[in-house]
C-alpha cells in the first residue's frame, strides 16, 4: 500500500458497530503513518471487563497529548469525545445499514472465534450474543445514537465525511491516494 505525504492529520472514525471502524483506522494509520488508538482497547479490560472511566479518560488524554497525528476508532461518547471531535481535521462516520453491519460481524466472528483482534483488548476473545445482535439491529440505532450523529455532521459539516458501503471506501481511499 502506498503512503500519502504526511501532513498534519487527526481522523476520528465512529460509526455503526460492525461497520468496519477499525480496519479503516489501521489502513489510515499506515497511509499517514501515524498513531492509530482503538477505543475498544481502552474500554475493555480482559474478560470482557469495563475499565474505570477515569482510567479511560486518563489513557485517551494522554494519547492526544502525546500525538500530534492520529486515528482514533470508536463512539464512547464518555471518554474525552468533545476533545476528540474538536481537535481532529477529519471525522469519518460510517454509516453501513444493519443487514451490512450484522453480515460482518457474523464473518468477524467466524474468522476471529476463539482468538483476540488487533483492535480489542487483550483476553476479550472474539464473541457474539443475543444482547450485541440487538445492539448492532436496535439499540446501536436507537434515535438517541441517531440524533447525536445528526448533531455530529451538523457541528462539524468541514470535517465530516459519511461512508455508507465499501463502494464508498474504496472511493474515499483511491481519493486520499491520487490527491497526496
Amino acid at each position: 500500500m502506498e503512503t500519502v505525504e504526511l501532513e498534519e492529520k487527526r481522523i476520528v472514525i465512529i460509526g455503526h458497530s460492525g461497520s468496519g471502524k477499525s480496519t479503516l483506522a489501521r489502513r489510515l494509520g499506515r497511509m499517514y503513518r501515524c498513531k492509530v488508538l482503538h477505543l475498544d482497547c481502552v474500554h475493555w479490560l480482559p474478560g470482557w471487563k469495563e475499565r474505570d472511566r477515569s482510567k479511560e479518560k486518563s489513557i485517551v488524554k494522554s494519547f492526544l497529548d502525546k500525538n500530534k497525528n492520529w486515528v482514533i476508532d470508536g463512539n464512547y461518547r464518555k471518554i474525552c469525545y468533545g476533545r476528540r471531535l474538536n481537535e481532529a481535521t477529519d471525522i469519518i462516520f460510517m454509516d453501513f445499514g444493519r443487514s451490512i453491519c450484522l453480515i460482518r460481524i457474523i464473518k468477524r466472528y467466524l474468522e476471529n472465534r476463539g482468538k483476540t483482534r488487533k483492535s480489542m483488548a487483550k483476553g476479550c476473545e472474539e464473541k457474539i450474543d443475543l444482547e450485541f445482535i440487538w445492539w448492532i439491529l436496535y439499540e446501536g440505532r436507537d434515535k438517541k445514537h441517531r440524533n447525536n450523529y445528526k448533531a455530529v455532521c451538523k457541528k462539524y459539516p468541514e470535517k465530516i465525511t459519511i461512508l455508507r458501503n465499501n463502494r464508498d471506501i474504496t472511493k474515499f481511499i483511491s481519493n486520499l491516494q491520487n490527491n497526496k
